[in-house]
């Protein structure tokens, strides 16, 4: 399929066949297209837990407000924040920039300091949104080569956050969630899968100017 037909064959997947299982390298490509996602400055205040175990996929259903597509998938991918991201995390990003590119501190040094003193006199709570949007990014990013790959997804933004974090323990990784997004492939008979898709005409959506 090319592009356009691939995101028309996507939809939000309300039924898993829970007997089928994605071959690991459709999940090496996910995690790959995860970390290869843009963000803002290149910081990457984000990560990606990957779930495979049924048992745990099932308790977390309850905090996903009962929607079975958690427990049904294939895999869960929770979207998380950084919840720090101050001097030591930004020393961090332009140390590997140096590291890789083996650009100069001459270079960088401007630009460091202009970030960590951007992000000192930031609030934690603007911080959290700013990471926030780039979670989103990220979730487009992953439903776009979902499509590509025919792995069948469900995006989610309907769950408990604070359960989630407790249920994986990811405040002691300096995480929060934000989105998650189980994938698998569609049950043959989510009669959703067949429903033609519905979205505004492209002259109603998009203004050439």
């Amino acid at each position: 399929m090319d592009i356009i037909e691939s995101l028309k064959w996507r939809y939000a997947t309300k039924k898993f066949d829970n007997s089928k299982i994605l071959p690991q390298e459709k999940i090496d490509t996910l995690t790959e297209a995860f970390n290869l996602t843009a963000t803002s400055y290149g910081l990457q205040p984000l990560k990606l837990v990957v779930i495979k175990n049924k048992d745990l996929q099932s308790k977390l259903t309850q905090y996903s407000w009962n929607q079975q597509q958690v427990a049904d998938a294939s895999h869960v991918l929770v979207i998380c924040i950084e919840k720090t991201v101050g001097e030591e995390y930004i020393t961090k990003y332009f140390d590997n920039v140096k590291a890789i590119r083996n650009t100069p501190d001459k270079i960088l040094k401007p630009f460091k300091e202009q970030l960590v003193d951007s992000f000192k006199n930031k609030p934690s709570e603007e911080i959290s949104v700013w990471a926030a949007k780039q979670a989103y990014l990220a979730m487009g990013n992953l439903l776009t080569v979902c499509a590509l790959e025919e792995i069948d997804a469900c995006p989610m933004e309907g769950f408990i956050p604070e359960k989630y974090d407790e249920t994986l323990d990811l405040k002691s990784l300096g995480l929060s969630s934000v989105l998650v997004l189980p994938v698998g492939y569609r049950a043959s008979d989510d009669m959703f899968s067949d429903f033609k898709k519905v979205r505004r005409s492209i002259s109603e959506t998009v203004i050439t100017l």
